[in-house]
């Protein structure tokens, strides 16, 4: 009796603390944290394939800019580290190629423009000349959304500040990302 209320209390923990290989949270991506070093992208990604982009010869290890699959082929990932010649450096962004990476509120590269309005504060939106990319308040998500989106004048006036209103509910992510600051020595 004892041992079967101990099994039961294991399986509970263990399920408890299984990380879904497709969430997105303020420090996590999956099984990536914003600690995670590129060296150990290769021990943690089992499952997947990286294709190390990085154009530094005779590289031991993974460092650099990497893209990640599945086994099948699917792109799910393209990782970049805050310093491109160092392994041991920490991610600094993270672009989702794959619709399950989701947040708790359920966005993900499928979503619309709607769907940050319904569940996100937006804290700024940036012009740049093809697009505007979306910064939401307390998150280090970004989206970028294309300007073909934008009613006409909204896409070609360079003076006009674009807001919430010039983009249209059902306007579609081009990308989305995480960005994670890199985090200081502490002594």
């Amino acid at each position: 009796m004892i041992a079967g209320a101990a099994l039961s209390v294991l399986v509970f923990v263990q399920c408890e603390t299984k990380q879904d290989p497709f969430a997105i949270s303020e420090s996590q991506v999956g099984l990536l944290t914003k600690d995670t070093q590129i060296k150990q992208l290769d021990s943690i990604l089992t499952m997947d394939s990286i294709v190390k982009l990085s154009s530094i010869k005779n590289v031991l290890g993974t460092q650099g800019e990497v893209e990640v699959y599945e086994k099948g082929g699917e792109k799910l990932l393209l990782v970049s580290p805050h310093d491109e010649t160092d392994p041991n450096s920490t991610i600094e962004n993270i672009q989702f190629f794959d619709a399950r990476f989701k947040t708790a509120k359920g966005l993900s590269i499928n979503s619309t423009f709607k769907d940050i309005k319904d569940n996100y504060t937006i804290e700024n939106i940036q012009t740049t000349f093809n697009s505007v990319v979306i910064f939401l308040k307390d998150s280090n998500l970004f989206i970028t959304i294309d300007k073909k989106q934008l009613s006409e004048n909204a896409r070609y006036d360079p003076s006009l500040k674009i807001e919430a209103s010039h983009i249209p509910d059902t306007a579609t992510f081009k990308y989305v990302m995480i960005g994670w600051d890199k985090e200081e020595d502490k002594q």
